[in-house]
């Protein structure tokens, strides 16, 4: 073997083995809860929506005329979540956290991350914390793939949407909890769902 064959062979292997431990770190402390592989197994149904796990996705496109939740069997208290979603257009939904009642999930005994582009009040739309934190300008999460971060530290809290922090608030009301992801009108779909303790 030629030397530049050699080295050329070794730069693919060291390639390869960073690209491996960059997966490995990104992982490390992430537990799925939704996935290809995984759909509502993790979670209680509340509510009468018609959830689905479809496509790599749990997902839910109608139903009666309150909310709906699938809310997680574990509680939380100092995370962080990773929650890939698609919204049509109309939709009205949200990752509620910190949920203080498993049975009745409210804006008001949970953080809600919303997910509301048509809200009639948009101060507190997509990207804000309903009745904590606003966001101005409401960003659009409607017809697409979006990614939000959420951050729940002590009494702080974080929201990044599709790599813009749109809430970086104190709020000392709400300290753990299961959290739920919420089916109100139109199209929610959920592809990947993940949350490490911090």
């Amino acid at each position: 073997m030629t030397r530049s064959a050699g080295q050329l062979l070794a730069t693919i292997a060291a390639t390869a083995l960073l690209a491996g431990c960059a997966t490995m770190g990104d992982s490390a402390g992430w537990t799925t809860l939704v996935d290809g592989e995984k759909g509502m197994d993790n979670f209680t149904r509340v509510g009468d929506a018609n959830w689905t796990a479809t496509d790599g996705a749990v997902q839910a496109t109608q139903g009666g005329k309150d909310p709906a939740y699938l809310v997680s069997k574990q509680s939380y208290t100092n995370f962080t979540m990773r929650v890939e979603f698609w919204a049509s257009d109309d939709a009205n939904s949200g990752v509620f956290i910190r949920c203080q009642d498993r049975s009745t999930v409210t804006d008001e005994n949970c953080y809600e991350a919303n997910i509301f582009d048509q809200r009639p009040d948009p101060t507190y739309g997509t990207g804000a914390i309903v009745k904590v934190a606003k966001v101005e300008p409401m960003p659009k999460a409607g017809g697409k793939w979006n990614v939000y971060e959420i951050t729940a530290r002590g009494t702080q809290l974080t929201l990044v949407l599709n790599g813009v922090k749109t809430v970086d608030v104190q709020d000392s009301k709400l300290a753990s909890g299961p959290f739920a992801l919420q089916w109100g009108r139109g199209t929610i779909k959920f592809r990947k769902v993940q949350i490490r303790a911090i």
